[in-house]
């Protein structure tokens, strides 16, 4: 895989933060372990329904890979991208950069632990960017 080139769709249902927030969580055992993905238009794709194998691709403060959104059709629609050349076999990585509409805590950081192993890990799959 090339850099530049579009890997996957991360495909799912459509859906308001309303009704993804009625369903959170998608596993009781497992409460910050979702399959949402933000879109810019204020609602979400909830992988869990209709979704592909783009959901299970890992985060990492180092990634292989990137998101972006784009507008097809007057819907929005994700695909994620290799940020560099990828080898055969090679595991992707996302940063998922979680925006959770809240001020970022110790608490929070810990509920979302990164153990991704890079050199510059942040600790954390939330995003700390204090725009």
């Amino acid at each position: 895989i090339k850099k530049g080139d579009a890997i996957i769709e991360y495909k799912g249902e459509r859906i308001s933060w309303k009704l993804a927030e009625k369903r959170h969580p998608h596993d009781p055992k497992d409460p910050n372990h979702t399959f949402y993905f933000s879109l810019e238009d204020g609602r979400c794709i909830d992988a869990k329904y209709g979704g592909n194998a783009a959901r299970w691709i890992n985060h990492s403060c180092k990634p292989s890979c990137e998101t972006r959104e784009d507008i097809f059709g007057g819907e929005p629609r994700v695909f994620i991208y290799a940020k560099r050349d990828l080898k055969l076999g090679e595991e992707l990585f996302y940063d998922y950069s979680l925006d959770i509409g809240s001020r970022v805590t110790k608490r929070l950081k810990k509920d979302y632990e990164c153990r991704c192993g890079a050199k510059k890990c942040r600790g954390t799959m939330l995003s700390l960017d204090t725009k």
